[in-house]
């Protein structure tokens, strides 16, 4: 079958194609960040422990982040679009299972099922994408608003909870992913076409379990000692999950079939744009989580009124990864990756001045001054992973960058989160272990109050400290080890050469 010029235009079909993929996309990313609103609604209703309440943030990007990996490979090698349709299927029977969740548990079992779901989804989306578009620089355009669509997720999840919840019940927050699904599942397979490649062995069991039960001990172990204080359990989950973690890399080495290959971490930008996908997600979810409790448990704010005011930064951090690959195409990666983190960790710095009595001020230019690091992060990690490989690995390397950002989301919350935890155990006034809780005693005198909103704030400051050192940190590790022209700029490399995987893996 003869190919276009890599430089031709794409047609139609593509775009379309790419509409339909970021349906999907946006709540896959948004269902990770929606219920930071909503989780002081959905605890009034059903009553969590303050362990459950993290599980119900948490469980989520867990499935998710420590699943891409495997669904990445296992849709390289059994199809993408078939992947997609299941994924899509699933997620929703867990959305619509999360919203009439009758009690903690069952909650956190739907979310998990929403996050195994999501893990599906998001590595063959992104391999469809590089299928529809083969040449760089329209690759490289596509995967920006591929990457704005995720990172508008993230960012409109909260604002998209606040206005259900101002009209709705709890479980809107749920069912509102159904009708984006349906519309999915009826065009995807008119518009997108199934992707298979050659690539022989099968996906590694026990690689899958040693990654996903080494990942949930080791934070399981860290949230426990966080909330809890130290123990026998805490430690022991902590170091049996890093053991397991440590055999899932070891094993990696000699697999003749590895589900990561370590190889692609010898590009320097290739080590340091994915530790940059996954530190940003971390201080993001981390404030975002804490920034709501503090507008509305804090300054007594709306629901509705707290969620508007995320959207300034959410504007800045949509504009930004759309124009991120003209950006990058001019100044070259390394530049980029600098402008990111410094300006999330100046954003950061716009966190501290917030009291128990002011701070939407500072909130807002917090946002909007990280969003641009934000936007940055989302769109050259998505780049450069899709970019680095041949298409057979297309899948899989979407995944680490994948993987990456749903990983530092969940560890931002169950790090950072637990240290924001811990502080507040330890200065506030010890009569439950949040602020949410502490508050909805009956008959506490306003000294206690001002004592415990005083201790949670103090909490948010240490966590935006901690990240803010660590954004420096890494802008300083770019700006010391990447070459000052590190690699080919986004979109402006030569064409991925059209293999016999490529041309003949596509059936309709």
């Amino acid at each position: 079958m003869p190919h276009k010029h890599p430089h031709n235009s794409p047609g139609l079909r593509p775009w379309l194609g790419l509409l339909v993929i970021l349906g999907p996309v946006l709540l896959v990313s948004m269902d990770g960040s929606i219920l930071f609103l909503a989780l002081p609604r959905i605890s009034q209703a059903l009553t969590p422990t303050a362990d459950q309440a993290l599980w119900i943030l948490d469980i989520y990007g867990f499935a998710v982040g420590s699943l891409l990996i495997t669904f990445g490979n296992v849709g390289d090698r059994y199809g993408r679009l078939r992947l997609l349709m299941i994924g899509a299927a699933a997620f929703g029977v867990g959305s619509a299972a999360a919203a009439f969740a009758p009690n903690p548990e069952l909650l956190i079992v739907a979310r998990g099922l929403m996050g195994i779901a999501g893990a599906t989804l998001l590595p063959s989306a992104l391999a469809v994408l590089s299928e529809l578009f083969t040449d760089p620089r329209r690759r490289a355009q596509a995967v920006g608003v591929f990457a704005a669509a995720f990172a508008a997720g993230f960012a409109i999840g909260p604002v998209a909870g606040g206005i259900l919840l101002e009209r709705f019940w709890w479980g809107s927050v749920f069912l509102v992913n159904l009708p984006v699904l349906a519309v999915f599942l009826l065009f995807a397979p008119i518009l997108l076409r199934e992707v298979r490649t050659a690539r022989p062995g099968r996906v590694d069991a026990l690689s899958v379990v040693t990654s996903s039960a080494g990942l949930l001990l080791t934070i399981y172990g860290l949230k426990h000692a966080a909330a809890e204080g130290l123990s026998i359990v805490s430690v022991l989950a902590a170091v049996a999950g890093l053991a397991l973690l440590a055999c899932f890399a070891r094993r990696q080495r000699v697999l003749r079939h590895p589900l990561i290959e370590f190889s692609l971490f010898r590009d320097r930008v290739f080590t340091v744009a994915i530790i940059t996908g996954l530190l940003p997600l971390a201080a993001w979810s981390a404030t975002a989580y804490l920034a709501g409790v503090y507008l509305q448990s804090v300054l007594g704010l709306p629901v509705l009124r707290a969620a508007l005011l995320a959207l300034p930064g959410a504007a800045v951090l949509t504009v930004t990864c759309v124009v991120t690959p003209f950006a990058v195409d001019r100044v070259g990666k390394r530049t980029s990756l600098l402008i990111c983190h410094f300006s999330i960790a100046a954003g950061l710095l716009f966190l501290l001045p917030m009291t128990i009595t002011s701070g939407i001020g500072w909130y807002v230019a917090s946002t909007v001054t990280a969003g641009v690091g934000f936007g940055i992060c989302f769109s050259v990690v998505a780049d450069t992973a899709v970019g680095a490989v041949p298409p057979d690995r297309a899948g899989s390397a979407g995944a680490i960058a994948e993987t990456s950002n749903e990983i530092g989301n969940a560890l931002g919350i169950a790090l950072l989160g637990s240290l924001a935890a811990l502080i507040f155990r330890l200065r506030g006034p010890d009569l439950a272990p949040t602020l949410g809780e502490t508050l909805q005693l009956p008959g506490l005198p306003a000294t206690v109050i001002v004592e415990a909103k005083t201790a949670f704030v103090t909490g948010l400051h240490v966590a935006a400290a901690a990240a803010c050192v660590l954004h420096v940190a890494l802008g300083v590790l770019t700006l010391r080890r990447l070459p000052a022209k590190a690699t080919t700029p986004a979109g402006s490399g030569t064409p991925l050469p059209e293999t016999g995987d490529r041309a003949g893996s596509r059936t309709r």
